[in-house]
């Protein structure tokens, strides 16, 4: 199926020529448009006046939010590599954002799709990629994503296409399912009892930098960092979330232990090995590690002010104060579906 994407890929790449119409340097495909970190390079990008066109897969429910913004969409597919040569037509720069959901296979998405994705680009010519990846993939290739994340990178480093690679220490955004909105609503929130350090970043400042490598020739072949300001564990997130929404937590702890004993036994099922691959990654994120990075390099390639990073503590307090001032108004019973902003 590659193969024959590939062979597509080169026959439109070829149509191009022959039209004699210039790509343009500011036409840019974000494939995973609808993602946590999609869809804020999208918001980015069009502040930044690139055309934007969104790689979505068919839906019965399609992204028109991604057009009311002014994005242009196109229908194509990770999963299935026939489609994906039609979307890079006229195409400058890729920015790939998506991963496997849930419910699907890692390799299948995050391996075979982005090789597949890679080798189209290659057969388009496509002038620029940018790929997200994993703070310290390298060290731990015995977890099936992190394993698939460095392999990638390595694909990519050799298929001769002008790349930046971004590894990423966490999202400000998961905590607000996570921990921000349980604690409001006074249910539960799960933590392991261990010392892992997160250095989380926002996902708008993420865009940011992903814009900034699009456009200085610096950041060309380059493996950079992302990580926030600093790292935090897992109880010290959740002592914030206390603090500015004014009200206790109620936490249940995960021993390690429990994780390490599922993986074993899901590992054994087929049906479950996908799930094994995801309590694999749940194991390092829990591994007293510290996952962060010096930004120094990253910082003076890209031309950002470090000052200009949001922090967790600012992230969380904005978003409190906004949802409380929003009950207030109200005059409402909490209700998860108001937590959301």
């Amino acid at each position: 199926a590659a193969r024959g994407s590939v062979a597509r890929a080169r026959a439109a790449a070829s149509a191009g020529k022959l039209g004699g119409t210039p790509v343009r340097k500011t036409s840019v495909l974000i494939v995973g448009a609808t993602g946590t970190l999609g869809r804020q390079v999208v918001r980015r990008a069009l502040d930044e006046g690139y055309e934007v066109r969104c790689m979505v897969r068919p839906r019965e429910r399609p992204a028109e939010f991604l057009r009311d913004w002014g994005a242009s969409t196109v229908n194509a597919d990770l999963s299935k590599p026939e489609t994906l040569p039609a979307a890079l037509v006229g195409v400058h720069t890729v920015i790939d954002c998506a991963t496997a959901r849930p419910e699907e296979p890692i390799s299948t998405v995050d391996w075979e799709g982005k090789v597949a994705l890679i080798q189209c680009c290659q057969a388009m010519k496509i002038q620029k990629f940018v790929f997200f990846s994993i703070n310290q993939c390298d060290k731990h290739l015995d977890i099936p994503l992190m394993n698939v994340k460095y392999r990638t990178e390595q694909f990519l480093a050799e298929s001769g296409l002008d790349y930046t690679v971004f590894r990423l220490c966490g999202f400000m955004q998961s905590l607000i399912g996570q921990y921000a909105v349980p604690i409001l609503e006074e249910k539960s929130v799960y933590g392991t009892d261990d010392g892992t350090r997160t250095a989380y970043m926002d996902t708008q400042d993420v865009a940011r930098f992903a814009l900034a490598a699009v456009s200085k020739e610096k950041a060309s072949g380059k493996v950079l960092d992302l990580s926030g300001p600093r790292p935090f564990t897992i109880a010290e997130v959740i002592a914030l979330c206390e603090r500015f929404a004014g009200q206790d937590a109620k936490v249940s702890k995960v021993p390690i232990a429990v994780l390490k004993i599922t993986r074993a036994v899901t590992s054994f099922f087929q049906w479950s090995r996908d799930a094994a691959d995801r309590l694999a990654f749940a194991e390092v994120l829990s591994s007293n590690m510290a996952f962060a990075a010096s930004m120094d390099e990253t910082y003076q390639l890209l031309e950002i002010d470090p000052s200009s990073v949001i922090t967790v503590e600012k992230y969380l307090q904005e978003y409190y104060t906004q949802i409380l001032k929003k009950l207030k108004e109200l005059g409402a019973q909490s209700r998860q579906s108001d937590y959301y902003l």
